[in-house]
């Protein structure tokens, strides 16, 4: 095998793995609009929203990623008695395979950064935090929660964002319960101080934070190997993975052992959480018994996923597989994604201003008139997202000798149109989950519909969105087909 194509095999022992993570949580908060004109009451752009979306940051998206690659995460932070901290908890509740111990400080300010994007672009990011360490009270609880985790966990991540979570106490707590339980400790750094981290197993500062850690220029190979060990020498630290933006990343051991990973990002959009899917993927890998290069690897495979969707995302288990798997996969294999994926792929899409479609059917034996639907949807907008049923939901609609073709063939049949730039696969009788998951800026329908019985259609046009109803060519019918092939 050549390139990365022997770490396809090893994706799947991400899965099921037992990480804990701690640190800083937070809100991530994103308002969407268009800015044209200039406010009268001062030379600033005026932004008209027209959608808005919260989502864990800090730590907690740190949590998320390690979900989605399908481990198993116990999660330890601590939040303010508010209302952003009480909507922390119910989106840490949201997450699957995830239990939450939070200790509420009560005086404490939950940390929300909302950020204000227009045409793509952010225009203005507002934070509310505090920084302040944790109260006498508040660490000894949060200490004693921690180290009642560590024994049931294979790695435990330190994700710190420098909001008082990860005290020097806490932080020594914690690495020295993990060691003693041979538990290994990564840790996402934040300051210059990296004594805090010491007998930790791996380190992972961008090259900025490397260089203000030692206070040199950290700029091309020898000077980050360098820098690098000299860190790990004055801090007791086992390893350090230096993530160096569009020139990848930099693993270097204190057994002397050096790697260089290129970077694997084909297109950068935004950089936001990178780093927490760098972390979480190398943690993931190494309780999945990857070498630490081979989680560094994998980790930057994850980064150059990650880069390219929009805001504070994750990548997915299959994501992470596909991508390995790239040069084997055809277009058309592409084409066809989970509902999390196409959510992400929306996403990104809206944000570079393009209009995203949506259109569904059972499409069970593809003809003519399927073929004018999906050319004349893909016509009202940049790119078409297709909501196909599943078998079960065709079985519930069409009767029990239905579908007369997989799920997975059709799938691939309406992948392989040009009019076509995404599949996804729902479960459900009806697209009304797929199409509030996606929020689609045009839904579009053919045959004998009004808007008012479209499935969806209030919910499209209650967000600014648009609804079409396309006229079928006579003539054709998947039904009267089937029942000329019984006879």
């Amino acid at each position: 095998m050549t390139g990365k194509q022997h770490l396809t095999g090893k994706v799947e022992a991400l899965e099921g793995t037992k990480i804990l993570c701690v640190g800083d949580v937070m809100l991530d908060r994103y308002v969407y609009g268009d800015v044209e004109r200039i406010s009268p009451e001062a030379p600033i752009p005026v932004l008209r929203v027209k959608d808005e979306r919260s989502m864990l940051g800090g730590a907690g998206n740190v949590a998320r990623n390690l979900a989605a690659l399908g481990a198993h995460v116990a999660f330890a932070s601590v939040v303010g008695a508010d209302e952003v901290g009480e909507e922390i908890e119910r989106m840490l509740g949201n997450v699957p395979h995830l239990q939450a111990s939070l200790v509420v400080e009560p005086l404490r300010r939950s940390t929300v950064k909302t950020r204000f994007v227009a045409m793509g672009q952010q225009v203005l990011r507002a934070d509310h935090e505090t920084s302040a360490a944790l109260t006498s009270a508040a660490q000894t609880e949060f200490i004693d929660r921690v180290r009642g985790l560590v024994p049931d966990v294979q790695v435990v991540v330190l994700s710190d964002y420098g909001k008082g979570v990860l005290t020097p106490e806490v932080c020594r707590a914690i690495i020295d319960v993990a060691r003693a339980a041979g538990v290994p400790v990564v840790v996402d750094p934040k300051g210059r101080d990296y004594s805090l981290y010491r007998g930790a197993s791996v380190v992972t500062p961008n090259r900025k934070e490397l260089a203000e850690a030692t206070g040199e220029n950290a700029s091309g190979d020898e000077a980050i190997v360098a820098l690098a060990r000299k860190l790990i020498g004055e801090a007791g630290i086992d390893a350090m993975i230096v993530t160096r933006s569009q020139e990848g990343m930099s693993v270097v051991m204190a057994s002397g052992e050096v790697a260089h990973l290129p970077a694997e990002a084909r297109e950068v959009f935004d950089v936001s959480g990178a780093g927490d899917t760098v972390i979480s993927t190398l943690a993931a890998s190494l309780a999945g018994g990857l070498s630490l290069v081979e989680a560094a690897s994998l980790a930057n495979t994850a980064a150059g996923i990650v880069v390219g969707k929009v805001g504070t995302a994750v990548v997915y288990l299959d994501e992470l597989a596909a991508k390995l798997r790239e040069n084997e996969l055809s277009s058309i294999e592409s084409k066809v994604a989970t509902l999390q994926a196409a959510q992400d792929v929306a996403a990104s899409w809206r944000a570079r201003g393009l209009t995203v479609g949506f259109t569904n059917g059972c499409f069970d034996l593809l003809h003519p008139g399927h073929v004018a639907l999906l050319a004349q949807s893909r016509a009202l907008c940049d790119r078409l997202i297709v909501g196909l049923n599943s078998d079960a939901s065709v079985s519930r609609l069409k009767g029990p000798t239905r579908p007369v073709q997989p799920d997975i063939a059709r799938a691939t049949v309406l992948a392989s149109l040009a009019s076509v730039d995404l599949v996804v696969i729902f479960e459900e009788d009806t697209p009304e989950n797929l199409i509030r998951s996606l929020r689609p800026d045009v839904l579009i329908k053919g045959g004998d519909y009004t808007v008012e019985t479209i499935v969806g259609a209030d919910f499209v046009q209650s967000h600014g969105g648009k609804v079409a109803i396309i006229d079928l060519v006579p003539g054709f019918s998947t039904t009267k087909t089937v029942e000329k092939l019984s006879r």
